[in-house]
């Protein structure tokens, strides 16, 4: 039975595009084939990852496939699932009564089959990752950073041909220049003409006649590219900047991916924060939540003076406007949010023991029954 796409990716049926793309970002990444060199385990499962993906990304196949089981149609790949595994004439292991279904369902007609497609084209390289950590501050207002990436990138001696610099680039002589290399097999619906990629020319249909020696016809080598990286004033911890053209450099010609980076800010000592707002806490003495009074407190613009007034009860919040985190691209703020801890007194002296008592006689308390007497 044929693998679930949407457990390949690891994301539910109802996933939004966003979701997806993470997902499939994430893998893309963890299973690449330049982190895992000869493991045929890795390169099966990135093959996988990118299928599903193809599918599933795009609104039109998902439909089907959702629908169908399949991409096909109702008569496409998905149709030949119920056949058990069926082989039918196959010597490459692969679904021989899938590519029947094709030719009638989803290239007939003379039309090209799934198995005919060329892939020796441009290619886009591969978007990358990279963690940054970041200082409160610097997420509140701002900063650029550089950072080393290590990629593969199109090869400069031989600008991405794959060619050694003044030797020429001919046609193929295993596909003559097809790229694709066509076979006819017996089926029980008679004969068929099936087509796959040339493996010499990788189905571009032409060949150096000699390697780049630099990077042995592959396009591109592994190099380190410095990036400086605007962080702009209001990321959060988790927030991703996406760097257009700085992710894997494309193959044969084609452009590069993006670079994304992922945020980690240390926090503050002084402040919390809460989206846009800045939240904080202020401890003033029971005397002065009693008969008023100013408190200075530290904001992200420095020292600022609250007015109390009297009566002010344990807990209460003041917002100062505007002196909050910024909104990102944006002119507005958010606001600065202080509460106010009114702190009792825990030792007395004896002057403030008189003055405490003639003041709860005044108000027709009786304390003498209390800790302090």
């Amino acid at each position: 039975m044929a693998k679930d796409l949407y457990e390949i990716l690891g994301v539910s049926k109802g996933a939004g595009d966003q979701e997806i793309k993470n997902a499939y970002r994430k893998l893309a990444l963890k299973y690449h084939p330049d982190k895992h060199k000869g493991d045929k385990d890795a390169e099966t499962k990135f093959k996988e990852i990118n299928q599903a993906y193809e599918v599933i990304s795009d609104k039109s196949k998902r439909q089907q496939y959702d629908t169908f089981g399949s991409t096909g149609g109702p008569g496409g790949g998905g149709g030949a699932q119920g056949f058990g595994g069926f082989d039918f004439g196959s010597t490459d292991g692969a679904s021989g009564f899938a590519d029947i279904f094709e030719t009638f369902f989803g290239g007939g007609a003379g039309g090209k089959s799934r198995s005919s497609r060329k892939s020796g084209g441009a290619m886009r390289g591969n978007d990358i990752e990279a963690n940054i950590k970041i200082t409160f501050e610097e997420a509140v207002f701002g900063c650029e950073k550089d950072l080393e990436i290590s990629k593969p990138d199109q090869c400069g001696h031989c600008k991405g041909s794959g060619a050694e610099p003044g030797s020429a680039v001919v046609t193929c002589k295993k596909c003559r220049g097809s790229g694709e290399i066509r076979t006819v097999r017996n089926t029980i619906l008679g004969q068929m003409s099936t087509a796959h990629v040339c493996d010499d020319c990788d189905g571009a249909g032409r060949v150096a006649e000699k390697k780049c020696t630099v990077c042995h016809g592959m396009t591109r080598v592994r190099t380190k590219d410095r990036v400086k990286v605007r962080i702009p004033a209001g990321v959060d911890n988790g927030s991703t900047i996406r760097v257009t053209g700085k992710g894997e450099g494309g193959a044969k010609g084609g452009g590069s991916g993006d670079l994304y980076i992922n945020l980690a800010v240390e926090s503050s000592k002084k402040f919390v924060r809460a989206g846009m707002d800045i939240h904080a806490e202020v401890e003033i003495p029971v005397v002065q939540a009693v008969m008023g009074g100013e408190v200075e407190v530290d904001t992200l613009d420095g020292k600022q003076t609250i007015k109390i007034p009297a009566g002010t009860q344990d807990g209460k919040v003041f917002k100062l406007s505007e002196k909050g985190v910024a909104r990102i691209g944006g002119n507005t703020r958010g606001n600065h949010l202080v509460k106010i801890r009114v702190k009792v007194p825990e030792k007395l002296s004896k002057r403030e023991k008189e003055l405490y008592l003639e003041l709860a006689k005044e108000a027709g308390v009786d304390v003498k029954k209390g800790g302090w007497w």
